[in-house]
């Protein structure tokens, strides 16, 4: 039990990933339960410095505009 009223908690940042089906991960390499309940801070992956490759749009010739 923690000294947070003895509920289990996360320190990391919980990432909600917006592409792929709304998957998780944590910045704490240790955790290993991405329940949303366990973190007390949760991020939307835009927000992350520098961006999230999961929401890379794809600039492929096949979508290139012609002049």
């Amino acid at each position: 039990m923690g000294m947070d009223g003895g509920l289990d908690h996360c320190q990391g940042t919980l990432v909600v990933h917006v592409a792929g089906g709304f998957a998780t991960d944590c910045t704490d390499p240790e955790c290993v339960d991405l329940d949303q309940l366990r973190h007390d801070l949760i991020i939307d992956c835009t927000a992350l410095s520098g961006g999230c490759g999961c929401t890379v749009i794809d600039e492929s010739p096949a979508f290139a505009r012609a002049s």
